[in-house]
């Protein structure tokens, strides 16, 4: 049997695996999980590590987990470094004979504690197993008996398997807060996120939708627009600002204490301590698509139909069916 259909099949039974039963009780952790979701390239792990550094300022106990196969999350934290994933460091150490060990995948910058989930290589497996794998080992190495305030999980929203949709699915976080910007991508996968929480709760989950956090603001109105429309608050707008952009692009924390954008980011950590987990009311296509003009999203396209004529190049004339008919009694 070749390598090829030895993934293959892997592939398949991985997609076979269904999650576990929703847990149906009451939310009873003293540490707040929250997972943050957003579009690839959206801004979710630019606003996280901020966010992360300024709590820890407050004295808060923070844990960042980066849940995004890119393992990008923790970059800006660490000055553009990247550290040891999960999921490589226990491919290693399974090959050595060894256990992996906190001090192996956990790192610390100013009071806050960050760690990477990792994925697989590029087509060498499913990244939202690999989101699971990652957290059966977190618990072994004892994530349910961790003294943390909060405890944040980077997931990249574009992706819609199991494994992406783990805290939501399983309970394992209280809320959601959805990163957007004003362009209808980003609206699009948070809307999409929405439903998947709608989803939960009606087969008796818990977990809501904190907020959103509008990233790369240029006023325009619309990402505003989605969060009224949905039922949910913002939770900070981070606006459009070159200074952002060009500090952001070389690795630099701005939330900080008595900085320039360190009163947006204190707001950010009052809001989101303070915000409840709400059940939103998700958008149909339409709904999303009318939160912007015509010019923006094509609104004014009609659907024609193709006919064979059209998919031949030519005329079409259709040729007696061959199927037997049988009359019914």
């Amino acid at each position: 049997m070749n390598a090829t259909l030895i993934d293959t099949l892997s592939l398949r039974r991985e997609a076979a695996i269904d999650p576990d039963p929703v847990p149906t009780g009451e939310v009873t952790k003293d540490t707040q999980i929250i997972a943050i979701y957003g579009k690839g390239g959206s801004g979710k792990s630019f606003a996280l590590s901020n966010l992360s550094y300024m709590l820890a300022q407050q004295g808060k106990r923070v844990l960042l987990i980066g849940c995004d196969p890119k393992s990008d999350t923790t970059s800006l934290l660490f000055g553009g470094r990247s550290c040891p994933t999960i999921i490589e460091t226990s491919a290693k150490k399974k090959l050595a004979g060894e256990d992996v060990r906190i001090e192996d995948v956990c790192f610390t910058r100013d009071g806050v504690f960050a760690m990477e989930l990792g994925g697989p290589e590029v087509g060498r497996g499913c990244g939202g197993r690999g989101i699971i794998h990652g957290f059966e080992l977190l618990e072994k190495l004892g994530f349910h008996e961790w003294g943390f305030d909060y405890v944040l999980l980077d997931f990249l929203g574009d992706v819609v398997c199991g494994g992406f949709g783990l805290p939501i699915a399983r309970d394992m976080c209280q809320k959601v807060i959805v990163v957007g910007s004003n362009d209808l991508q980003s609206l699009y996968v948070a809307n999409n996120v929405c439903s998947a929480v709608e989803y939960f709760r009606k087969l008796g989950g818990n977990v809501g939708v904190a907020g959103m956090v509008i990233n790369k603001d240029d006023g325009t109105g619309e990402a505003y627009a989605f969060a009224d429309a949905v039922g949910i608050p913002v939770l900070a707008a981070i606006p459009a600002d070159e200074d952002i952009r060009r500090k952001s692009a070389n690795y630099q924390i701005i939330g900080r204490p008595g900085d320039r954008w360190g009163p947006l980011f204190e707001g950010l950590a009052t809001n989101v301590a303070a915000a409840p987990p709400l059940r939103p009311s998700p958008l149909t296509q339409e709904g999303l698509l009318g939160l912007f003009s015509p010019d923006q999203v094509g609104n004014g396209v009609i659907l024609t139909p193709a006919t064979q004529s059209d998919m031949r190049g030519a005329s079409f004339a259709p040729k007696p069916s061959l199927e037997v008919v049988y009359d019914t009694v």
